[in-house]
């Protein structure tokens, strides 16, 4: 597998993984729930999915894109990407696993959902989703804002890739997203039993990608930055 193919998959897992963290993962429920109880029909819910996970992505994407370029457009910032990043990559990934394990704290305000936002989204019905998908997506959690900010906007300014692999992170957001919608179309009765299982993967994939973070920063620490390798 080549670079390329590696940071794409990477972006994708970063994504998924974000989606089914326990914070976003009760965002992404409550939303859909929502906004499905204002519609009657089983396409419009799926509707709601779909137009919920497509303003997930359009603000992920915006954002990481932002994030990217203004990290790019910097000569300074370029430079230092380009020599020293590698040697604070090591550490970077340490505090990211140790953040996936709960070993580290971090302590964001949060982003809920007002009673203005709640009656335009109520004015807007199924096209409210969208509008709910954008909120959520900028709604960080210490783990989301890790995943996102410590990993996924590195590897993009890594690669030169703005646009590509914060789409991809969004695409990987999207697709529990639109399982669970799937779920509440077909019935809310299948919602319990799918969250349940969702949570005990969520629970090990976390803890498996926080032990990959921690043996490859451990490994690009003492090869980068103490030269022991």
């Amino acid at each position: 597998m080549g670079p390329a193919w590696l940071a794409l998959g990477s972006a994708l897992w970063l994504g998924i993984l974000t989606s089914i963290s326990p914070c976003p993962l009760a965002t992404n429920i409550a939303a859909v729930s929502y906004v499905g109880r204002q519609v009657a029909s089983a396409r419009a819910v799926l509707l709601c999915g779909g137009l919920y996970t497509a303003g997930r992505t359009l603000a992920y994407v915006g954002l990481g894109a932002a994030a990217v370029w203004s990290l790019m457009s910097m000569v300074a910032v370029s430079s230092f990407l380009q020599g020293t990043f590698h040697r604070l990559l090591g550490p970077l990934l340490i505090v990211v696993g140790l953040l996936l394990l709960g070993l580290v704290k971090l302590n964001l305000p949060g982003l809920g959902v007002s009673q203005g936002l709640q009656r335009r989204v109520d004015r807007w019905g199924v096209w409210g989703a969208g509008l709910l998908g954008i909120v959520f997506a900028l709604s960080f959690c210490p783990v989301s804002a890790g995943l996102f900010f410590g990993s996924l906007v590195p590897l993009a300014a890594d690669h030169r890739s703005p646009l590509l692999l914060p789409a991809v992170y969004g695409v990987g957001t999207a697709l529990p997203v639109a399982g669970f919608a799937v779920l509440l179309a077909g019935g809310a009765s299948w919602l319990g039993a799918a969250l349940d299982k969702v949570q005990v993967f969520e629970r090990w994939a976390r803890r498996v990608t926080a032990a990959v973070f921690l043996a490859v920063g451990v490994y690009e620490t003492l090869r980068s930055t103490f030269f022991l390798i």
